[in-house]
């Protein structure tokens, strides 16, 4: 389950419905009722939080978020786009890692998750991250 107040406009999650999930971006919030909507490849409805799921981070998100991978010679992989940059250890490990965007560095930022790297990118670029 994802906390309501980490959700953010144009995160990505999943929503599930009588056992289907589908890949959906929240497209509202309704703080009043804490409600959720998220637009999916289906249409767009409104979720409670505990029938959102977050998407863990990895190397397949990074890729769908078209981020560029490329790996330095101790072998970590730098995620980059545009000038902000994301480097982990080794492929596949987002246990740990820094990311910074121009002089913001930040040293294993408790980010698990799409939405959660989506809000740190917001907080140090002002811009939203998206797939595009």
């Amino acid at each position: 389950m994802i906390k309501f107040q980490d959700i953010q406009i144009g995160d990505y999650l999943q929503a599930e419905y009588e056992g289907k999930v589908w890949d959906g971006e929240v497209i509202g919030l309704q703080k009043d009722q804490q409600l959720v909507q998220v637009l999916t490849d289906v249409q767009d409805f409104w979720f409670e939080p505990s029938h959102l799921i977050p998407i863990p981070l990895s190397t397949k998100a990074m890729l769908d978020l078209n981020f560029t991978p490329v790996r330095d010679e101790q072998g970590q992989i730098k995620f980059t786009k545009g000038a902000f940059r994301l480097v982990t250890p080794d492929s596949g490990d987002f246990s740990h890692f820094e990311m910074w965007y121009r002089e913001d560095k930040r040293h294993n930022p408790h980010v698990q998750y799409v939405h959660e790297l989506q809000n740190q990118y917001y907080d140090m670029t002002k811009v939203h991250l998206t797939k595009d």
